[in-house]
């Protein structure tokens, strides 16, 4: 089986879409504007530099949507993806997977989002399997701000794929995997393909990737 793995944020899309998200909550009064910038922006540098702490940022990311409900978190999902998202989902990136899937790759999104946030970005693109931070429910079956199970963020999104083949009855030696990623945070996982491909990289995996050799995508300007 060839499985093509691909990361999202920054890598099939130019933008964060969790930060963005945190953005798109203030513009619609969700948050406190000032204070919530403030801590979005330290979190995505924490995220940047490779020290971020997932757990806490889920605990903040998805604060406002808790404290909202479904159906007010539903409602400003689909503003969101009319216009934050779909217009950020450009044609290399579409052309991209389409090529793996015409070639019979399983193509699957492996990200460090949250499963709100991405599952219908997921779909946009056409892509049925995410592997992305699963969301503990309390007994009405409403998001708690914890996460479930393992997160797919660093050394958790090899774990996140070893789960999955073995839910396929397989082993990393049934597949060739290729997995694109932009950030060094997805090393673990880039280590672990066979076809590792920095896309959009960032200043660290672009040197590492040079320096091993792989191949360098530069999806967007």
């Amino acid at each position: 089986m060839n499985l093509a793995l691909f990361d999202l944020d920054n890598t099939l899309l130019p933008i964060d879409s969790d930060y963005t998200w945190g953005e798109f909550t203030n513009q619609i009064g969700w948050n406190d504007p000032v204070a919530f910038k403030a801590k979005n922006d330290q979190f995505y540098a924490d995220y940047l530099a490779g020290v971020l702490d997932i757990r806490d940022y889920v605990r903040f990311a998805t604060e406002a949507v808790r404290l909202r409900g479904p159906e007010q978190a539903a409602k400003a999902h689909a503003q969101f993806m009319k216009e934050a998202i779909l217009p950020q989902i450009k044609p290399q990136a579409m052309k991209l997977l389409q090529d793996h899937q015409a070639a019979g790759d399983h193509v699957m999104i492996v990200t460090a989002t949250n499963e709100f946030v991405t599952r219908p970005i997921a779909q946009a693109f056409g892509v049925q399997e995410l592997i992305a931070v699963e969301l503990a429910r309390d007994s009405k079956g409403w998001i708690t701000g914890e996460i479930s199970g393992v997160p797919s963020f660093k050394e958790g999104k090899v774990l996140r794929v070893e789960q999955w083949l073995s839910a396929h009855q397989k082993t990393w030696q049934d597949v060739q995997i290729t997995f694109y990623s932009d950030s060094i945070n997805d090393l673990p996982l880039l280590e672990r393909a066979q076809i590792p491909v920095a896309v959009n990289p960032d200043t660290r995996l672009r040197q590492l990737a040079t320096d091993r050799g792989w191949r360098i995508l530069q999806l967007f300007s």
